[in-house]
């Protein structure tokens, strides 16, 4: 992907879209499906995982990523915020439903997976937890990324104690939600088409189950952490989430992913 630096993207009309580079950040690459399968045109803007990104601060007011920016608009930076954002440029095909019901729980699910306190929010804890516990933490120069990290997660020992059950609860859920449509002959986590809901737990699967390398490639280091499951979690992954994965990928997604 061609990313342009964010002094440069300010100056550009249009939607831009701010995009951690160089891994597969979930909440960016579900940002980037949102678009992709919308066929909506944007500029990919640099933005560095746990770097001060100044350049973008001075633009927007915020570090992270993903950031969706279109026109003189305020940024919008959360994945509802980024989602309507991307209904209203493209109604067609629309990913939130209809039906008010379907609607409502397609909405649930999405923040069960993407919002604070949900899926990825306490994967992150289970990821940090090994490099936070010990007893340097605070001070060791090597932490200092993880330590980023742990901030913006509100990472804590008692936040780390509780992040398992959490995990294995949303995991239940939407293998729960998943074998009722199956049982109803639907092929999605809502509704009868593709929903947002199916693109946050294909993109952030990568979290507890990455696609294979020719087609997610990651450093090896990420790999084997995003693969390194708990006991207690790997035995609540139900095997049909990541069929419905390669499913939503196959039939809808980009691949090989390009960050």
């Amino acid at each position: 992907m061609d990313y342009v630096e964010p002094e440069e993207a300010r100056a550009l009309p249009g939607l831009r879209l701010a995009l951690t580079t160089g891994v597969p950040g979930p909440w960016s690459e579900a940002a980037k499906s949102i678009f992709h399968v919308k066929k909506i045109e944007y500029v990919p803007v640099r933005q560095t995982a746990a770097e001060a990104n100044e350049a973008l601060v001075a633009w927007t007011g915020h570090r992270n990523a993903p950031q969706a920016l279109y026109d003189d608009e305020p940024p919008r930076i959360g994945w509802e915020e980024i989602l309507m954002l991307a209904e209203r440029l493209s109604s067609e095909p629309s990913l939130i439903p209809s039906e008010p019901r379907d609607r409502a729980l397609m909405f649930g699910l999405s923040h069960e997976i993407a919002s604070e306190d949900g899926l990825a929010w306490n994967r992150r804890h289970q990821l940090l937890s090994p490099l936070l516990s010990v007893p340097d933490a605070a001070t060791n120069p090597a932490l200092a990324g993880s330590r980023v990290l742990g901030e913006n997660y509100g990472w804590s020992s008692e936040a780390a104690a509780r992040a398992d059950e959490r995990v294995r609860q949303v995991l239940a859920l939407l293998s729960d939600q998943l074998a009722a449509q199956k049982e109803a002959g639907r092929d999605y986590l809502v509704g009868d088409s593709l929903s947002a809901v199916d693109v946050y737990w294909a993109t952030f699967c990568a979290l507890i189950r990455p696609l294979p390398p020719e087609l997610n490639p990651m450093p090896e280091f990420l790999r084997a952490a995003y693969a390194g499951l708990s006991q207690e979690t790997a035995a609540g992954l139900d095997e049909a989430l990541i069929t419905h994965r390669d499913f939503i990928y196959e039939k809808h997604l980009e691949l090989p992913l390009d960050f």
